[in-house]
């Protein structure tokens, strides 16, 4: 599957497609972390001890800037790079935005 960015033609969002790795690896990724999620419901549905449900959130949260990280590095290898290549500057703009709204 070729990489390229394509825009939605109802709105102004660029899109990416995925390589078939890189997309089941993102999927799966998510899919565990909504597992841990509806894990995290149970516990408080079941009245779980309050340590015990802080130290699963804490490894969601952990899981999720892990999803960020393959992400992030993905796009800076991919997105990022083919746009500076093909002169495209404002890119570095973007990245620079996105990384300061990560690190809020």
């Amino acid at each position: 599957m070729a990489e390229e960015k394509k825009v939605c033609p109802e709105c102004t969002h660029k899109t990416k497609e995925r390589s078939d790795k890189e997309y089941k690896d993102l999927i799966n990724r998510l899919s565990r972390i909504e597992g841990q999620v509806r894990g995290i419901r149970k516990m408080v549905e079941n009245n779980a001890y309050c340590t015990d449900i802080l130290i699963q959130v804490s490894a969601v949260n952990a899981a999720l800037n892990s999803f960020n990280k393959v992400l992030l590095a993905n796009h800076i290898r991919t997105c990022v790079a083919d746009d500076i290549r093909a002169g495209k500057e404002e890119t570095v703009d973007e990245l620079v935005a996105t990384l300061q709204k990560l690190m809020k």
